[in-house]
């Protein structure tokens, strides 16, 4: 049975009932689920046993039936990141990887699971999204699975891999001139004039609940204890809050006791509006143009600012603004040290944590989770330039050993 009772305005309260909604008709504030948390009779021992997806907390996400998409998508690894604790000088270190997930190799796969199976219990007939590109190609690919009609709206300038990461579901896209900020107006009103469900628009209530799956299976991951820090990166606002009220709720039905993490933000410094609204000391983001290589998180605009800001101060936290050469520096160190290839979101966030512990933000003594959210093999185009061409050599053994002597001698110490 669903726990589902409805939509909560996260800003004045009002409640509204279970349907397409996004905004609230009195204070224009964010809609979220709320639950009768009282109604969850689940234990550590029935999760345990459940399979391995995102759908093994069911009774704590929004739908009304059973699921339909994202059998196998979420349960990410929970890597303990040695070598690179090693390189960073600090005690115990962990990559949330959501690199891997399935399908599409990005955390969107998460919300989309969630979106995509409300859309059907709702009666859509056409599954869409404004899209960066990682939610272009987990909806393309969900939508495929379900059989729905799937529109995608993107910026004009998104990179090759993710747009053949859409394209190969057959979707129709629809390549809009301008950044996301004007792609999302735009799907804002199409939602509104042609009644289609946008996962991230008249969804965005249900889709966003799926990235509370990320903070379940942290807490599960690491014993069912809290890290004491964990640092997630920041674009529309998703992820982070939801990370949070994963973790609360986790504790309102008593799988899991002791003291919330301290939840930290990262973002490029060409598109932080999050960070700088938390450094200022403000509670709502300013709008800022984007100019960054981390295209998957470059909204300028984000449509859950107030609700990370509020996140990160509710923990003690704080946040990072990453400078494009260190995010293409973090990408190359989480490869060479733990074997990880990340997108420049990823690189971000592992800036970002960076940043925070060689100010001290961070304790290098205390336990650290680094989230993850997408795979570097989408956006190879950004570390080309950074990496060594292979050595060329003919066919011929003799070929191979003289390489090898010239390369022996010339790492021998000189006298």
């Amino acid at each position: 049975m669903s726990a589902l009772l409805g939509l909560e305005c996260h800003l004045c309260h009002a409640r509204f009932p279970p349907e397409a909604l996004y905004v609230c008709d009195k204070c224009l504030g964010p809609l979220e689920p709320f639950y009768d948390y009282a109604s969850i009779r689940v234990t550590r021992e029935d999760i345990e046993r459940r399979p391995k997806n995102l759908w093994r907390y069911r009774e704590l996400l929004p739908i009304a039936g059973e699921p339909r998409t994202g059998f196998d998508s979420g349960f990410t690894p929970l890597v303990r990141a040695t070598r690179l604790a090693e390189r960073l000088g600090v005690r115990e270190l962990y990559i949330k990887d959501d690199s891997v997930n399935h399908p599409t190799l990005s955390y969107k796969d998460r919300v989309v699971s969630i979106a995509a199976t409300r859309a059907v219990e709702l009666g859509f007939k056409v599954f869409a999204c404004a899209s960066t590109g990682n939610l272009a190609n987990s909806v393309s690919s969900h939508a495929a699975r379900l059989g729905l009609e799937c529109v995608v709206f993107i910026p004009d300038n998104l990179e090759a891999g993710k747009l053949l990461g859409s394209a190969i579901y057959r979707p129709t896209i629809l390549a809009i001139s301008g950044n996301y900020d004007d792609v999302n107006r735009l799907c804002s009103q199409v939602a509104d004039r042609y009644g289609w469900g946008f996962a991230n628009i008249n969804l965005r209530a249900y889709y966003a609940e799926g990235a509370k799956t990320m903070g379940f299976e942290i807490v599960e991951q690491y014993g069912w204890r809290y890290p004491q820090h964990v640092v997630s990166p920041v674009a529309g606002g998703t992820l982070l809050p939801r990370i949070l009220r994963g973790f609360r709720e986790l504790k309102e039905v008593g799988l899991v006791e002791g003291e919330l993490p301290r939840i930290h933000a990262a973002q490029a410094a060409g598109c932080a509006p999050v960070v700088t609204a938390i450094q200022k000391g403000d509670d709502y983001p300013e709008p800022v143009k984007p100019d960054t290589i981390a295209k998957s998180i470059a909204i300028g605009n984000p449509a859950d600012g107030y609700q990370a800001v509020r996140a990160v101060r509710s923990t003690g936290g704080s946040g990072a603004a990453v400078p494009d050469e260190q995010i293409l520096e973090a990408i190359q160190l989480l490869a060479e040290t733990e074997g990880i290839f990340t997108e420049p979101a990823g690189g971000t966030t592992l800036g970002g944590a960076i940043d925070l512990i060689a100010r001290g933000v961070i304790p290098r003594d205390e336990s650290i989770v680094v989230c993850i959210t997408g795979n570097g093999y989408k956006t190879a185009e950004a570390v080309s330039g950074r990496v060594g061409a292979p050595v060329r050599l003919g066919r011929a053994f003799k070929e191979f050993e003289a390489w090898w002597a010239s390369r022996a001698s010339a790492a021998a110490p000189t006298t």
